[in-house]
């Protein structure tokens, strides 16, 4: 597998932010902030400063940035949530039309851009290690590594199933990589995110919801049980952040939630890995649809989504904008499209507190515990202002429960993270809510393909089938 990475001369923080091939070194002038490799963990100043250059590539990565080729994006045209105002982009339409194929240049980026984090979190964490720096800094920078490595291959192997599983920066040893078995993947993932949890603070180190802490790693992994289907971790470690009231509250005011360092954020992006040059998020920047600039315009919501909402639910008012020109609806969670303003006044959200809330009410559900399970529920309806679930007031059957946990996070968390896609996608349903209105809806789409520019460079790459 020659997945494409970092120079060992010049790096932004820790190697930069510019990749290139493993076969074609080339030098690149280093920016303000760039670092030699040998002196990045030499002072304290220096690895932490290294450190935020992987959270900065977060913004800037393909994946994670939140824009035309991220996981918020091709997943939410995969699944029934966005869909494409450019119906000439054939790369978006065969994402929306779940007709992908496999030299599909976005779903390249995708790939490469979450390649790019795990290389720069391999090479980080073998910088750490090898340095003689204060203990419990180490085990902190470590922590905070291992986490962002967790987190982005969750999103690899939920949206490719098996992947290369790439433990190091050495790419000799990396780029005729296999496939690695879906359940090893997970395991690793778990493994880093216990450490996580060993070595983490409950406070966040810089006072900012952008570094990861104890909780953003229970986070995740409560999610990780959710998707193993491992009900009662995922209840108890969603508890664990629930009870966190001190840090986390849902807000009642629906425009505070995805502010910068929002009490109801447990992790976020912060947009000045774009280098100081804007401050606003990607996601605002892409889904708001400027009245005098719609013709810039790229996708919108659903009429689908925009439907299931019931009367009167705050969050279609105040997180759905409407946009006369293109007769639609965008995402409005963001409402800032542009700035170049300090301070910065939003974040990219990545995991807030709602979705705790709707993790435990699912494994609640599972665990026939439901009349906790709708409390939970309730608890973000009820700041929506619509009407409460009672038993008396639902079929309590299994598929109808799933139904219900599924109707609720896809109206909390749409335009968040393609979490409408892996739902669909973890409980089976999939192929019941998609193939009804896709055409060429096939049970082999749930997972994207292998691209083929890694395939071509590596044989050891096998396929997805359906591909």
């Amino acid at each position: 597998m020659e997945i494409k990475i970092y120079t060992y001369k010049t790096v932004i923080a820790l190697f930069g932010f510019l990749l290139i091939s493993c076969e074609d070194f080339v030098e690149v002038p280093a920016p303000n902030n760039k670092l030699i490799r040998d002196d990045v963990f030499r002072t304290e100043e220096t690895a932490i400063s290294a450190l935020k250059g992987i959270y900065n590539q977060l913004f800037v990565a393909a994946f994670s940035n939140g824009s035309r080729s991220s996981v918020t994006v091709l997943a939410g045209l995969s699944a029934d949530n966005i869909q494409s105002l450019r119906t000439s982009n054939v790369e978006w339409m065969q994402f929306q039309e779940n007709e992908l194929t496999p030299d599909n240049q976005s779903n390249f980026e995708l790939w490469q851009g979450a390649y790019q984090i795990i290389y720069l979190t391999n090479s980080f964490l073998e910088g750490v290690a090898s340095e003689d720096l204060p203990t419990d800094l180490k085990l902190r920078l470590e922590g905070e590594a291992r986490f962002v490595r967790a987190f982005t291959y969750f999103y690899l192997v939920n949206l490719y199933g098996d992947v290369p599983l790439v433990l190091t920066s050495n790419y000799r040893n990396n780029e005729l990589a296999s496939r690695t078995p879906s359940d090893q993947i997970y395991n690793q993932i778990i493994t880093d995110l216990e450490i996580s949890r060993e070595v983490l603070e409950i406070e966040y180190p810089t006072g900012e919801r952008i570094h990861a802490n104890y909780y953003t790693a229970t986070s995740l992994l409560s999610r990780v049980y959710l998707y193993l289907e491992n009900w009662s971790l995922a209840e108890s470690l969603s508890t664990e952040v629930i009870q966190a009231n001190s840090s986390y509250e849902i807000l009642n005011n629906l425009n505070e939630v995805f502010l910068a360092n929002s009490s109801e954020a447990i992790w976020q992006i912060s947009p000045i890995g774009n280098g100081e040059m804007t401050t606003h998020t990607r996601e605002g920047n892409f889904f708001i649809i400027d009245p005098a600039l719609y013709f810039f315009a790229s996708v919108k919501i659903s009429e689908d989504l925009y439907s299931s909402f019931a009367s009167g639910d705050k969050r279609q008012m105040e997180w759905l904008g409407y946009s006369e020109p293109v007769d639609g609806y965008f995402s409005h969670k963001y409402k800032v499209r542009n700035s170049s303003d300090f301070p910065i006044v939003e974040y990219s959200m990545v995991f807030r507190l709602a979705e705790q809330y709707l993790i435990r009410a699912e494994a609640k559900f599972q665990q026939n515990d439901i009349s906790a399970g709708l409390e939970d529920l309730n608890v973000l309806r009820d700041r929506a202002g619509i009407e409460s679930l009672s038993i008396d007031n639902i079929n309590s059957e299994e598929e109808e429960l799933i139904a219900i946990i599924l109707e609720e996070r896809r109206r909390e968390l749409f335009a968040e993270w393609g979490h409408r896609w892996l739902d669909l996608k973890r409980t089976g349903m999939a192929e019941k809510v998609l193939g009804d209105n896709k055409p060429s809806w096939e049970q082999t789409d749930v997972l994207f393909p292998i691209p083929q520019e890694e395939r071509l460079k590596n044989p050891n790459l096998s396929q997805n089938p359906g591909y």
